[in-house]
């Protein structure tokens, strides 16, 4: 079936079990729901890293954590815990296999998915109902498909990703504290390194944001090897040296980071969407992934770096990735990016 039928929406299980910027998309979802039926009880099966950033939110009511880490195991742990659920909907937001897996584990009568053409890995054969085929389009809008089906509007969209509790805002304000100017994170690397950008030019970013624009440069991430790399290699060129909060305070340390930024800037990876999630400017360096299918949603666009199309190319949205392209960006691209932020945002306010 792939046209709208009458759901009941007391009880939403949301499968999306990936990565921290799916995580962020999926919020609109849920406060979409939460605005027309503010009674209604979501449980989200999602993983431990995205679980972090979410848990608190006040439209999530509960969390079912699945770790693929523990292979098979992970698995049994989900279905023990959903063995006792029922739910009215389950929305399988994700195209994979393993998502298929849990959402068979589900018990409700509706089991939402896309459609046959874009679930991958026979998902379709998981889910009862699907949206129907449309031509590829940014995550965020796949996603608001689900809510079209279901008669809610999603208008405007919500993320509610800020500071939760009273904790998450001391901590913001003594990480603050340090500080005598705006600040500017900088994400040094991404799950991918096809995404990084070089160190090297971020160490020249660095300098330049500390002193043509009177920006605090402060590297945030994890502490992955790549990302303690590009820390080394940055504070041993830079002239300036950027302030490292890397493995600080954690996702919701970042979000904290993000809300009382001046500016953001980022390749394609999570962090991006938190920015906009925050409404905070970002200067985004996409070359590997399509900007159109992963890039800033609606805010920000003209402080989007393009890398993944060659001049006066009109390509379509896809999943194509494109390897070898975020050294194309120079310095000079970054930083005209940021004088474009200090004309247009830093006076006026985001």
């Amino acid at each position: 079936m792939t046209t709208p039928r009458a759901v009941a929406l007391d009880r939403i299980c949301i499968v999306m079990m990936s990565a921290v910027g799916d995580a962020v998309h999926v919020l609109p979802v849920i406060n979409a729901i939460k605005r027309q039926h503010p009674a209604a009880h979501i449980t989200w099966v999602l993983q431990p890293g995205p679980a972090a950033l979410v848990r608190g939110h006040p439209m999530v009511d509960d969390i079912i954590l699945f770790d693929r880490t523990k292979g098979v195991t992970g698995f049994h742990e989900v279905r023990q815990q959903l063995r006792a659920r029922e739910f009215d909907v389950v929305l399988n937001l994700q195209v994979y296999f393993k998502a298929g897996i849990i959402t068979a584990f589900t018990r409700a009568p509706v089991k939402l998915g896309f459609d046959l053409s874009r679930a991958r890995d026979f998902n379709w054969l998981f889910t009862t109902d699907r949206v129907p085929a449309r031509p590829m389009q940014h995550v965020q809008d796949q996603y608001f498909e689900f809510t079209e089906w279901l008669g809610i509007a999603h208008e405007p969209p919500a993320w509610g990703l800020g500071p939760f509790n009273d904790g998450e805002r001391t901590w913001q304000r003594d990480f603050m504290a340090r500080f005598d100017r705006p600040i500017a994170p900088i994400v040094v690397a991404t799950s991918k390194a096809q995404k990084d950008w070089m160190p090297e030019r971020w160490a020249e970013v660095c300098d330049a944001l500390a002193g043509d624009f009177g920006l605090q440069p402060v590297l945030v991430g994890g502490r992955s090897p790549r990302e303690l790399h590009a820390e080394r290699v940055i504070l041993e060129h830079s002239r300036n040296k950027p302030f490292s909060a890397l493995g600080q305070g954690g996702l919701r340390g970042l979000v904290g980071i993000f809300d009382a930024s001046a500016l953001v800037l980022s390749p394609d990876t999570g962090p991006l969407h938190m920015s906009v999630a925050l409404n905070r400017p970002v200067v985004s360096l996409i070359g590997y992934s399509n900007p159109k299918r992963v890039g800033p949603y609606r805010k920000f666009r003209d402080l989007m770096i393009d890398a993944y199309g060659d001049p006066g190319e009109d390509y379509p949205v896809s999943m194509v990735n494109r390897r070898d392209r975020m050294p194309r960006i120079s310095v000079r691209d970054v930083l005209e990016r940021v004088q474009r932020w200090a004309s247009a945002y830093a006076n006026a306010g985001s």
